[in-house]
């Protein structure tokens, strides 16, 4: 197949390019802002049928939860139009599409792991427009697969491990609130488990959850970095309240893999994934 990767700069588009010589019966085609703007259909539609795409994998969104409380319109465009626009031209040619989606779009209400079937409920502008892209793609009729991950990080990019890494070496103590449950994603496992649906194929709709094994909060997970990274940083529990920010967070956002691990998909442990990542990034510093 030639496979199309919209936000290929992004944490999980790096993490494709990364084990993509793994692939080497496909051809792919990593692309991103400003050269491909997934919500320009046109500009979609002649692309999809240039480069005779067979799938699409899309990374691309607009993922900074904050600033998507105060920048609405442009969030919607890319969270809501974007997979849209992708889907209607992957349906005219025959093609798959893979569309990344969010733990967020979930209320956090819920004391059990989330499955797929459990009904939605989100908060904030980020969520609530990333659950309407969801419903735009299904509305196409194209092959799809939504695939809701959570608390990704990797090498690549700004993510949580990385700031993390930063502030326990700078500073002797921080806080972290510990009243916010969830697993952490190591991007190179969200990539693997695309590549494994993606070469399995699929026909209709269908939605997954998916991100490392396990149940931690924030503070945790801080811990567990330092401990890696030998850190004598201290490390204080809060709760949410205490770190207000624009956008809430869901208080529980725990995703069930079941339905992804029967259809063949890995999912390891989430201390395992971030040993793997850090000796990554320990290795460059």
């Amino acid at each position: 197949m030639n496979i199309l990767v919209t936000g290929g700069n992004g944490q999980l588009g790096c993490s494709i390019k990364k084990i993509s010589t793994q692939y080497p019966a496909h051809k792919f085609l990593f692309t991103d802002v400003p050269e491909v703007d997934i919500t320009d259909l046109n500009l979609l539609r002649d692309l999809v049928r240039k480069e005779s795409i067979g799938a699409i994998i899309n990374c691309a969104a607009f993922t900074a939860v904050d600033k998507a409380e105060d920048c609405q319109e442009l969030a919607a465009k890319i969270n809501i139009d974007g997979p849209k626009n992708l889907a209607i031209a992957a349906h005219e040619v025959g093609a798959k599409l893979v569309h990344i989606s969010t733990d967020y779009v979930f209320g956090g209400k819920s004391s059990l792991p989330l499955k797929e079937s459990d009904e939605t409920a989100p908060i904030g502008v980020y969520g609530k427009t990333k659950r309407a892209g969801e419903i735009e793609v299904e509305k196409t009729g194209c092959d799809a697969i939504v695939i809701r991950t959570a608390w990704l990080y990797s090498e690549y990019g700004n993510n949580f491990v990385k700031t993390m890494l930063r502030l326990g070496h700078e500073r002797e103590s921080l806080n972290v609130v510990y009243d916010q449950i969830g697993t952490p994603t190591y991007a190179t496992d969200l990539a693997y488990a695309i590549m494994t649906l993606l070469e399995k194929g699929f026909k209709g709709f269908d939605t997954y959850h998916f991100s490392n094994e396990g149940v931690i909060s924030w503070y945790d997970f801080t811990k567990a970095i330092f401990e890696i990274a030998g850190y004598k940083t201290t490390v204080g529990a809060i709760e949410s309240y205490e770190y207000p920010t624009k956008a809430e967070r869901p208080a529980y956002s725990v995703l069930n893999k079941k339905k992804i691990k029967t259809a063949g998909v890995k999912v390891p442990y989430w201390r395992d994934s971030l040993k793997e990542c850090m000796s990554i990034l320990l290795a460059e510093k």
